[in-house]
């Protein structure tokens, strides 16, 4: 008994295991089969028995992914819809990859007090007073490191929309890390407030719209027998005084982003995409299986914000079958609710996969061996499109690539993401692209006399951007209206566009007086 008690003891404090009677059948196996060689006579026959029923009970646990691959997939259904809402081109896409920031807070290291005791930990993009931005938390760099400074000092914060902002060192002391160790470590000191919890996915580092850290981890439960995970909440701790509380989903506080870890979210994308007609199809005949792309920033998934600030991951799924880089759906979670939305694209179009995005890039500067990171699939001008940033070798950031996922061949780059969207728009242009009123963009009309006129050739088409008496620069191709190659300063037009914000406005239409 002493020796159990003692292999019980260390078993848990070791695995941080959830400390449920179910959690214990390897051990009962153990006991049982040796209570049995051990014995003789009627006590064997009985603990026998038992030891054959521990059996049984393992074999069910461990085979149980084989049955409840239909309940998984019930829980991970999505709502299903065609395609994202269009882009505002006002604002800026979150879009400074996670490899550039790291980058960055390692170089401004020096701003943390004792630098040879700590390291920086596990980055993560939030939203803070209105800003996106990426939070790094510093951390012990070893045990003796945590014995002797008792606390880390802070941690890092750093724009997630700005390339060109400087990270900044935030003084807030951290007693509870997930690097320090015995009842300090996080998740043991979480474990021991709820022994009993089901918990799934990394310990995450959220701060208050005040800077004060806290760390959050996601509660759930199994499916059956101990497989499978359904979130319900989080287990929230004040990291300098360990003080911990627990949330449902339904009242999580605002300020908390990422409630549903990315660990769960991909775990339901894979129940998915897998299990649509249970366990064997997605082993053997994969008929409707399509798999969740790994090209995420955080366990496969990548964040990203909506209009209102709110977060969600994405996630595009491709085909079993390998060499297909087409992409057969997407798909975007709420990170506070767990709410999935699955969009299946344009039925008309084949779509490109993220991987596929990932490889014009590498082909485009494979001289300068810059690679992308970070794909996303973004809805602009009513185009659906893939925005990569590009990073060079050392992991500074030097690019950003868009591409449309409907016709690879229409793509464009630049070193900030507006710029890109510039150029973007305008090879879309010359493309025969959907620059329309599809974008969200509001549709305006303007009649005026033209001061400056200037025309590129591009292909079969000419690209004309002119100058209005109101100052307004505009721009349109002959594509799309044939006669405007003949515009000339002094012209009186009447004009329809797109009201973006950009400093050349996208045409839908214009009429040349005198002419037409």
């Amino acid at each position: 008994m002493i020796i159990i008690l003692a292999a019980v003891f260390i078993f848990y404090y070791m695995s941080n295991l959830d400390r449920n009677f179910s959690s214990l059948w390897p051990l009962a196996i153990v006991i049982t089969g040796f209570g049995t060689f051990f014995s003789s006579g009627v006590e064997q026959k009985i603990k026998g028995l038992l030891f054959v029923l521990s059996l049984m009970l393992g074999v069910y646990f461990l085979t149980a992914f084989l049955f409840n691959a239909n309940e998984k997939y019930d829980l991970a259904k999505m709502t299903e819809k065609v395609e994202i809402k269009t882009f505002d081109e006002k604002e800026t896409p979150a879009s400074v990859p996670p490899q550039f920031a790291r980058n960055k807070m390692k170089k401004a290291f020096g701003q943390v007090p004792n630098t040879s005791y700590y390291e920086l930990g596990h980055l993560q993009i939030q939203k803070v007073n209105g800003e996106y931005v990426y939070i790094a938390p510093v951390e012990f760099s070893g045990f003796f490191r945590w014995w002797k400074g008792d606390h880390t000092p802070g941690y890092f914060s750093l724009s997630a929309t700005d390339s060109s902002a400087n990270p900044k060192f935030v003084k807030e002391e951290m007693m509870y890390t997930p690097s320090s160790f015995f009842q300090k470590n996080i998740e043991r000191h979480i474990r021991m407030q709820y022994p009993k919890k089901i918990f799934y996915g990394d310990v995450q580092l959220e701060v208050n719209e005040d800077g004060k850290p806290y760390y959050i981890q996601s509660y759930g439960e199994f499916v059956s027998a101990r497989n499978g995970f359904k979130v319900h909440g989080i287990v929230m701790v004040d990291a300098k005084t360990g003080q911990t509380k627990e949330y449902p989903l339904t009242k999580i506080p605002a300020f908390i982003d990422g409630a549903v870890s990315p660990e769960v979210v991909s775990l339901q994308n894979s129940y998915f995409g897998n299990y649509v007609h249970g366990f064997w199809n997605s082993v053997f005949g994969k008929s409707d299986v399509k798999l969740p792309s790994d090209e995420g920033i955080e366990a496969n998934v990548s964040p990203i914000f909506d209009e209102n600030g709110i977060m969600y991951y994405f996630t595009d799924f491709t085909s079993p079958k390998e060499g297909v880089d087409s992409m057969l759906g997407y798909s975007i979670t709420n990170s506070r609710t767990g709410k999935a939305t699955y969009y299946t694209g344009n039925p008309e179009e084949s779509y490109m996969d993220s991987q596929g995005a990932l490889q014009i890039i590498e082909k485009k500067f494979i001289e300068k061996k810059w690679r992308g990171k970070m794909p996303i699939l973004y809805n602009f001008y009513g185009e659906a499109s893939w925005l990569t940033p590009v990073l060079d070798s050392n992991g500074f950031l030097q690019n950003y690539f868009i591409v449309s996922a409907a016709n690879p061949e229409i793509s464009a780059n630049g070193v900030t993401p507006n710029e890109a969207l510039r150029q973007y728009k305008t090879a879309l242009q010359r493309g025969g692209g959907t620059v329309d009123g599809s974008s969200k963009a509001e549709e305006k009309q303007k009649e005026g006399t033209v001061l400056r006129v200037y025309k590129e050739k591009s292909g079969d088409f000419t690209i004309v951007s002119f100058l209005l008496d109101n100052k307004q620069n505009f721009i349109i191709s002959s594509e799309k209206v044939p006669l405007v190659i003949y515009l000339k300063e002094g012209d009186q037009v009447n004009l329809q566009y797109l009201d973006t914000g950009e400093d050349f406005l996208p045409v839908k239409d214009i009429t040349i007086k005198g002419l037409q």
